[in-house]
């Protein structure tokens, strides 16, 4: 009976320990997000010879918590003859997702048994997005709203097919599903065919809605896309998702693609700087056309990876 007692109160404190760890991870993200933004912004104004954020504390530092502030105190405007429940809960449900993503992290506090087969929750995870895409402008009973979610959605849906396919490339060459096997792993993976880390960086460009494939918003419509019927704190839900998704796939490129047999620290540095590829990238590059960026996907990077893909598949044989 004793024994009974302590196994189940061992239990209870494992999943207290990690329950608390995911809230701090959670914590810590929203964080990144929100300092991740200010770089944004200072990247932005460094590229455009202007000042960004310098007022709202020492150097601006300050300036996200105080739009966060800003935006969570407003008023939340429900559109006329909207869905109401799907309009306020699509949000919840997206951010919810995007932070879920993070528990396939390698860490000493993640659960070793999710990190075995991560990978395959990750594409998993993130073919939902696109739910939350069609369902936030569906649900807003505006045409604009529900034109640039169809936008989004079949970008999203055509540029999933090229993140399968590229991320088959460091799965045959670590031969296994797992985040450890990949950390652990001898060399980067990139260094088989450097090509793929650029069409892994365009498809993840593309994946999450970046300039310059950012075809949710319309130019012609001067209307933000999808998402132009939210406003305060349900904006904050979609802007924290689009963002937590950014610095997801940074840090998934960091060690399927680029990180070895390192430290932590090697490729948290990876992860910093192919976020900041991010920024430069909308800094500097103009925005494309809606079906150069479709010609891309399915007479280019799809070609392109399934001939590579024969072709390791080849080599790994006869090895």
């Amino acid at each position: 009976m004793f024994n009974k007692y302590v196994f189940y109160c061992s239990i209870n404190l494992f999943m207290i320990m990690h329950l608390i760890n995911n809230l701090i991870l959670c914590l810590c993200i929203l964080l990144s997000v929100a300092f991740y933004t200010l770089l944004e912004r200072k990247v932005l104004g460094v590229l455009q010879m202007r000042k960004g954020p310098n007022v709202v504390g020492l150097w601006g530092i300050i300036q996200p918590l105080s739009d966060a502030l800003k935006l969570l105190i407003k008023e939340n405007n429900l559109p006329f003859m909207s869905n109401k429940f799907i309009f306020i809960s699509v949000p919840i449900i997206g951010l919810t997702l995007s932070l879920f993503m993070w528990i396939l992290m390698p860490s000493e506090f993640s659960l070793k048994s999710s990190l075995l087969s991560g990978i395959l929750l990750f594409m998993c995870l993130s073919s939902l997005s696109v739910f939350i895409i069609l369902l936030s402008g569906w649900s807003s009973n505006s045409k604009y709203a529900f034109l640039g979610a169809l936008r989004a959605a079949a970008q999203s849906i055509s540029y999933e097919i090229s993140m399968a396919l590229v991320l088959l490339f460091p799965i045959l060459a670590i031969s296994s599903l797992s985040w450890y096997s990949a950390l652990k792993f001898l060399y980067p993976t990139a260094m088989l065919f450097l090509s793929v880390l650029l069409i892994w960086f365009v498809t993840a460009l593309a994946e999450t809605n970046r300039a310059p494939f950012d075809f949710a918003e319309g130019e012609s419509e001067l209307v933000s896309g999808f998402n132009i019927e939210y406003g305060g704190g349900l904006f904050v839900l979609l802007f924290l998702s689009e963002y937590s998704n950014i610095l997801f796939l940074s840090m998934l490129t960091s060690i399927w693609f680029i990180s070895f047999n390192l430290t932590f620290w090697f490729y948290t540095l990876i992860c910093l700087i192919t976020a900041f590829f991010f920024l430069l990238v909308r800094g500097v590059y103009p925005r494309h056309r809606y079906d150069l960026l479709m010609m891309l996907c399915w007479k280019v990077f799809l070609p392109i990876s399934l001939c590579k893909l024969m072709f390791m598949s080849g080599l790994l044989m006869l090895c």
